[in-house]
């Protein structure tokens, strides 16, 4: 009995500990997004089991897109070229995604994980809690950069 007991806290404490599967493919995936000379622009963690993992990497927004779906959660990362026609610069946005049919338990285990995914992706300029399609749409998160970011100038010249 001592030994189930046992075994049930150590299963107790890797769910509560241990929420990152693989920190350092996740930590080496979020170096190539920052880098300005990889194609890379996001990576994506999901669950699997009660763990986070990196599930992909890519170069095109639409194929994230994937994995926000109605019953998942995931975490992503991307790098979103901005600016106006006198500068162009990276800006980078982490996303928390809960789908609107994942329970309340699993919703509440998904906000205590993003501090352990935050303390590998670092660095980024938004954070959005996404829990429908309209808050991941390229043109929300350009927005959301973009009112991130200050002053937006241009060259004075009407468009």
């Amino acid at each position: 009995m001592l030994d189930a007991s046992i075994s049930l806290v150590g299963k107790a404490l890797q769910f509560i500990i241990m929420p990152l599967q693989n920190r350092e493919q996740i930590a080496e995936a979020y170096n190539e997004v920052r880098n300005d000379k990889s194609d890379t622009l996001w990576l994506v963690c999901t669950y699997e089991g009660n763990s986070v993992t990196l599930k992909e990497t890519g170069e095109d927004y639409d194929d994230m897109y994937k994995y926000f779906t109605d019953d998942d959660r995931a975490f992503a990362f991307l790098r979103v070229m901005m600016g106006d026609e006198l500068s162009k610069r990276a800006k980078f946005a982490f996303i928390q995604w809960t789908g609107p049919n994942v329970g309340a338990l699993k919703k509440a285990k998904c906000g205590t994980d993003k501090a352990e995914v935050k303390r590998v992706i670092t660095s980024f300029a938004v954070e959005l809690m996404a829990d429908t399609k309209e808050d991941i749409k390229m043109e929300t998160i350009r927005d959301e950069l973009q009112r991130a970011g200050g002053a937006n100038y241009g060259d004075g010249r009407p468009k």
